[in-house]
């Protein structure tokens, strides 16, 4: 496993040590990207090793800080192809510890944090990025202070209270919780591992990178599309193809990154078709798909930045259309989907009907989550309601006789 040679900046490319914590960078705020020697990684890191590592993300560990990871088995996940649509595939992060691609990240930011003898971590989140957090937090045995809107889906919630972590519900948005961790994290003596304002998160999700090369045999997709909220997952992705370019175990050729996000909360879509370098605050954001309703992510001008010189897209789709994905994905895949992994089902049949994207295109979709985890939130749009709902005359039996494999009695 390499050493850390520095942090640097995304913005002023400043270089700041690495033997303790960081956040952002000190001349600028700009988010910092982990650096190694990468002509020593390049003597150690083959890919030839990969297939005899462990069926997690730490089979790239030649390619991850050196340290002892706090590990509940996050990654490797499927790469299914797609019944329905030929050149298509599902990358199914729904089946990641706690339900969503989030683990990856946290996974490796909790453990850097144990590595650097950090005691209290506090995380802004719209839902799986805290569930994760209380997770990890709880298996390092960490302190985890997550706040999170009131309305976020109860598995979300439920999840944090179950891990022990410390949960503060806020009526606002992630941007208002986002604020609430800012102001209290000095009187708390927390470390901050929100969205790109500490280094490591983008290393554990650039994993999915180096996963999709894997499981394609090492030819790097035509296209990805990510449900991008704060756009960890992008830009962890870019910087791996980066990585495996310069360690010589791709050819070089990069995919299109597509983002994708809700028609309710798109500010990267927005941005972008203005050919702005950053985006504006989402005024009114609103999307059932929860992880989707960022009204302005701290590192936009890196997802910015990296869809184009992918020669990529960022799209919005609206809630109707995430909500038939999540039923199509279903009937078609039989893939219980999360709303925003469902996002990238609508994105890509729109960029296919504009003739962005070719059928022939060979293309990976991100199911982000776990459709379970939302179990509410999907009922409510399909109009589902628990046969125990008010107003309903079937009533549970005084008492449940549960039998044996046996007799049922």
């Amino acid at each position: 496993m390499p050493s850390i040679l520095h942090f640097e900046c995304s913005k002023c490319n400043e270089k700041l040590p690495a033997d303790r914590p960081q956040t952002l960078c000190t001349k600028c705020a700009g988010s910092l990207y982990v650096r190694y020697d990468m002509a020593a990684m390049k003597k150690n890191a083959k890919r030839e090793k990969v297939a005899a590592g462990p069926k997690s993300m730490w089979r790239y560990s030649d390619v991850l800080p050196s340290i002892k990871p706090v590990t509940l088995g996050e990654g490797m996940t499927p790469m299914l192809p797609s019944r329905k649509y030929k050149n298509a595939w599902i990358k199914d992060e729904g089946v990641n510890p706690t339900g969503a691609f989030k683990a990856r990240g946290l996974c490796l930011a909790v453990s850097m944090a144990k590595h650097y003898g950090l005691k209290k971590l506090a995380i802004p989140s719209a839902g799986n990025a805290g569930g994760a957090l209380a997770s990890y937090a709880a298996a390092a045995g960490i302190e985890a202070h997550i706040f999170m809107p009131k309305d976020v889906p109860l598995a979300n919630l439920l999840e944090c209270k179950a891990a022990g972590a410390h949960v503060t519900l806020v009526d606002g948005l992630i941007s208002d919780c986002g604020r609430m961790v800012a102001e209290n994290k000095e009187k708390g003596g927390w470390f901050d591992v929100s969205t790109l304002k500490e280094p490591f998160r983008v290393e554990g999700k650039k994993t999915m990178g180096y996963e999709i090369a894997e499981q394609m045999d090492w030819q790097i997709p035509d296209a990805i599309f990510d449900p991008t909220g704060g756009g960890v997952g992008l830009i962890g992705m870019w910087k791996a193809f980066e990585e495996m370019e310069a360690l010589g175990w791709t050819d070089g050729k990069r995919p299109k990154m597509i983002a994708v996000q809700a028609a309710g909360c798109a500010p990267i879509p927005k941005a972008f078709d203005e050919g702005k370098q950053a985006s504006e605050m989402w005024k009114g954001a609103q999307t059932s798909a929860a992880g989707l309703r960022v009204p302005k992510a701290y590192g936009d001008y890196i997802v910015l930045d990296v869809v184009r010189k992918s020669r990529g897209t960022a799209i919005a789709v609206t809630d109707e259309e995430i909500m038939k994905a999540v039923g199509e994905w279903a009937r078609e895949e039989g893939l219980f989907a999360s709303p925003e992994g469902a996002a990238s089902l609508a994105a890509y049949k729109k960029l296919l009907a504009s003739g962005f994207l070719s059928p022939n295109d060979k293309t990976v979709l991100f199911n982000t989550g776990n459709g379970y985890k939302y179990i509410d939130v999907i009922a409510e749009a399909m109009g589902v309601k628990s046969p125990m709902a008010n107003g309903n005359d079937q009533e549970l039996p005084a008492k449940r006789n549960i039998g044996g494999i046996i007799g049922p009695y």
